[in-house]
């Protein structure tokens, strides 16, 4: 077993173990050794940014760690990726429109299974990253509502790269509000640089890749 990554997520739940949240490896930079080697030392929620090398590391894990891992697809999902996505992921983190909704509804009505996802928001308004703004996260929310084969599970957001902390936990606590107010039970935040602040805030996912393989 990697003695590192052990201690560094030791580290991790002694901060974090107050908050009990799940934590997600993120292993896109990372080879299905290191996958093995996380569940190794405790964890079973992997998140990729791409379908397909996700996919191909998937299949690469023996059976019994390939069965009882959990997936998350915490990258923009593009259209024509929705077919080989439902089902494979878990939770996908970053649905961020009605249409994206729909299709994702459609495959899995075709594959006869629910999928679970979270809407992704950009309340930092950062152009160059993906998410709804919060004025339309209401309307998205009815949206998915309506259909039948898509649940809801929370909300995600990627906080700016920043060292203003103040900023930070401003952006992680208003994501907490409008999970609180549409009653939503997950929400994705803090990453390497702010998990300790996104916890302080409500996370109850955290997404961690870095901090967790130096």
């Amino acid at each position: 077993m990697n003695t590192k990554i052990s201690e560094n997520l030791n580290r991790i739940l002694t901060f974090a173990k107050n908050y009990n949240p799940t934590i997600v490896a993120v292993t896109k930079y990372h080879t299905v050794d290191e996958m093995i080697e996380v569940y190794n030392a405790g964890l079973n929620n992997f998140g990729e940014n791409r379908v397909i090398d996700a996919i191909e590391k998937i299949n690469l894990l023996e059976e019994e760690i390939a069965s009882n891992s959990h997936y998350h697809l915490i990258g923009h999902l593009q259209s024509n990726k929705v077919n080989k996505a439902v089902g494979v992921f878990d939770l996908i983190h970053s649905v961020d429109s009605a249409e994206i909704a729909r299709k994702i509804d459609n495959v899995a009505r075709q594959k006869n299974i629910v999928q679970k996802v979270l809407i992704q928001v950009n309340n930092a308004h950062e152009e160059q990253k993906f998410g709804i703004a919060p004025s339309h996260l209401e309307s998205l929310i009815e949206d998915i509502g309506k259909l039948q084969n898509i649940k809801l599970e929370g909300l995600m957001t990627i906080a700016p790269l920043t060292d203003d902390t103040a900023l930070i936990g401003k952006l992680f606590r208003q994501m907490y509000e409008m999970k609180e107010k549409y009653g939503l039970k997950e929400l994705s935040m803090g990453m390497s640089n702010d998990y300790k602040i996104a916890l302080q805030e409500g996370a109850t996912m955290i997404r961690l890749g870095r901090i967790l393989f130096e």
